[in-house]
């Protein structure tokens, strides 16, 4: 549905913090799925952990706010010339296997909540069927012109 030439023209990530490789399904206003493809070449896995290669669990859930910032921008038909989203808050993230070489990390999040500008969603992260990582994010949707890190919500 997205490959990653489409995911570029929303996000403003890029490698190596680019964490979504294709969506497969968007409904609109409720939910993506996407992946992530794990390689051995992942600049992280150089020092997490030598020897024992697992990426990180906060990665994990960058990949899951990305998947939920481009739901919000296909969802609201949002301009990713004139808008940004901020990452407002991450709650009841939890981590239930490692994520390592070779997986193909699931993504797929849900709307639970919008109202203006402020998206709540919540996300799951799964390789083979079995659930890797959990969260639910707060994230809102601003004026790139005006828009700083230090202009976010807080």
């Amino acid at each position: 549905m997205m490959d990653l030439q489409e995911i570029q023209k929303l996000l403003p990530h890029r490698y190596p913090f680019l964490l979504i490789d294709r969506v497969t399904e968007i409904v609109a206003g409720q939910k993506l799925v996407g992946f992530k493809n794990v390689t051995t070449n992942e600049p992280f896995f150089m020092g997490h952990f030598p020897g024992h290669p697992v990426m990180p669990g906060v990665l994990i859930v960058e990949a899951l706010a990305q998947a939920s910032a481009l739901l919000a921008y296909k969802s609201a038909g949002i301009d990713p010339e004139q808008k940004v989203t901020y990452l407002m808050g991450v709650d009841n993230a939890r981590f239930r296997k490692p994520v390592v070489p070779g997986d193909r990390l699931q993504l797929e999040v849900e709307v639970v909540k919008q109202k203006g500008p402020v998206w709540k969603t919540r996300g799951t992260a799964s390789v083979d069927g079995a659930k890797v990582a959990e969260a639910e994010f707060l994230a809102t949707v601003v004026d790139k012109s005006g828009a700083t890190p230090d202009a976010a919500p807080h």
